[in-house]
């Protein structure tokens, strides 16, 4: 059995956009990560073969979750 890691289960799930062409759900291509932690997501619609790319920023990183971590403290 495969070994998984905390890096490999997704904290997000992923919205397949509509294709701007034809308006048809497109699928997850290929998912790479990039150097900033951000991640770089092709999407390709099965129907006309348009693709699409996304940056999406990593979301341990966004405000809201700094937000909420700078408030916590121990209970008194």
């Amino acid at each position: 059995m495969p070994k998984v890691s905390l890096t490999d289960v997704m904290l997000t799930a992923i919205e397949r956009p509509h294709c701007v062409r034809c308006r048809s759900r497109m699928r997850l291509a290929s998912i790479a990560p990039l150097s900033d932690g951000a991640e770089k997501r092709t999407f390709e619609c099965e129907k006309c073969s348009y693709i699409e790319t996304q940056t999406v920023a990593d979301p341990l990183k966004s405000e809201a979750v700094e937000r909420l971590t700078s408030n916590v403290r121990p209970p008194d």
